[in-house]
């Protein structure tokens, strides 16, 4: 899928929205916030608004022990859409729709999406950190993006990074 510029709007909407319009450097360069979700979207789901993934390690260790109904159960077992938001971890940040498909409308997927990304920065970051006009360091920001990644690929960090100047 192409990169249109109306979901580089809804991305950066989405990350001002959460918080995330905040500044850090990466290699002598400064980002906004803003091009950290745009990478990580790159990195997910290459901009393909209907990418889902089945995850059967994330099923049996954190869904399965819920006891919801079968449906529920895969549903949450999956990540959807833009940034590839795990359905669970998409129920304990808030989302209440009916159907967890609904996470690969771009507008909720991102959103979603920019209210995890933001948790996992205020968890290496403090919880006054991220916001406007803060700077974070790149450990910070590899170290939250570790904790988004869930720890599966150690060359996550580094992967996401080096998509950054195409959101500058």
């Amino acid at each position: 899928m192409s990169l249109s510029p109306e979901l580089v709007v809804l991305a950066r909407a989405a990350a001002s929205n959460h918080a995330l319009d905040f500044t850090f450097s990466v290699s002598s360069v400064i980002y906004a916030g803003t091009a950290l979700v745009g990478a990580v979207v790159e990195q997910e789901s290459a901009w393909d608004t209907h990418a889902i993934r089945y995850e059967p390690a994330f099923r049996t260790r954190y869904v399965a022990p819920l006891g919801l109904p079968p449906t529920e159960e895969v549903a949450r077992s999956m990540s959807w859409g833009l940034m590839q938001v795990m359905g669970q971890v998409a129920r304990e940040h808030g989302f209440s729709g009916k159907f967890l498909s609904a996470l690969c409308e771009p507008a909720s997927g991102l959103d979603i999406g920019c209210a995890v990304l933001a948790s996992k920065l205020a968890a290496v970051a403090g919880p006054e950190r991220p916001g406007q006009g803060i700077t974070l360091t790149e450990d910070e920001v590899a170290r939250a993006l570790q904790l988004w990644n869930g720890g599966a690929n150690p060359d996550y960090a580094a992967q996401v990074l080096a998509r950054l100047p195409r959101y500058k």
